[in-house]
């Protein structure tokens, strides 16, 4: 490569009208099959936003794919919504689709290029450990510890948007995240850089221990985006960042709490 070679921006590869007709397919799917719903946009800043949301579903999470396109209807197509995700799907024959439909390698470097570009970036901190937490801790704001979203803001200068979803947890029965199974894997678990081998039950194949993938069942799920917060006006030109996470999961957890007690049934809503 010479000097006057460039690696393409991840940022670039974002193509707006492939989005536009992938969102049109999956609309009557998320509005029929789940009965998405996206609240609280009204108040969703201008310029970059980074949207920090828990994570929900196991292997089927349409977290993204509803408030995309919410955020979509709402706003258009100029402004990207972008997915910082695991290098594993930004490989193979479907790597493509997903860069051009605003998926991105989740490091620091592609988020700050992402909200400084004032594009909507969306991370789930809790990652695998969230998306397969238990049932039983359906509703729990859990990150696993993890706080980098809150030093990838302030590097860019954008205000947090804490969002949170309720309805993805029930579209199968949640059993264990399967620590324990991935330790008792050993060098298997290591090769796929797994710590967390997920058992659940769902439906058709009842038991399932990543495989075989059960077919989500059709909760209601609903999504709201609550206020942005300003780390610098609220926590001042040094922020603890541990204080920062704890007050957007304390905030988070709140919004929760209240769309749980919003449902009746599970799966029903």
């Amino acid at each position: 490569m010479s000097a006057t070679d460039t690696i393409p921006s991840e940022i670039t590869k974002w193509d707006p009208a492939l989005t536009e007709k992938v969102m049109g397919i999956l609309k009557p799917f998320l509005k029929g099959w789940h009965r998405a719903e996206v609240r609280g946009l009204e108040d969703f800043p201008e310029g970059g936003a980074l949207v920090v949301s828990n994570h929900s579903g196991g292997l089927f999470p349409m977290d993204v794919p509803i408030f995309a396109s919410g955020f979509y209807d709402k706003f258009g197509y100029d402004r990207p919504v972008y997915t910082l995700s695991h290098d594993m799907l930004m490989v193979g024959p479907t790597g493509a689709f997903f860069k051009k439909t605003g998926f991105i390698p989740a490091n620091h470097h592609n988020a700050d290029e992402a909200l400084r570009s004032g594009g909507v970036v969306v991370v789930f901190p809790g990652g695998d450990y969230d998306v397969y937490r238990p049932s039983a801790a359906a509703n729990k704001i859990d990150f696993g510890g993890r706080t980098g979203y809150v030093r990838a803001a302030l590097n860019a200068g954008v205000p947090i948007v804490p969002t949170v979803g309720i309805g993805g947890q029930e579209s199968q029965l949640f059993l264990s995240r399967g620590t324990d199974v991935a330790k008792a894997l050993g060098p298997v678990a290591k090769l796929f850089r797994a710590k967390i081998v997920p058992v659940s039950f769902g439906f058709p194949f009842g038991l399932s221990v990543v495989v075989p993938p059960n077919v989500p069942l059709p909760a209601k799920i609903t999504m709201k985006a609550l206020p942005p917060i300003d780390i610098i006006e609220e926590f001042g030109e040094n922020p603890d960042i541990d204080e920062v996470d704890a007050h957007v999961r304390r905030v988070m957890q709140r919004a929760l709490d209240e769309l749980a007690q919003e449902r009746k049934l599970p799966i029903l809503g």
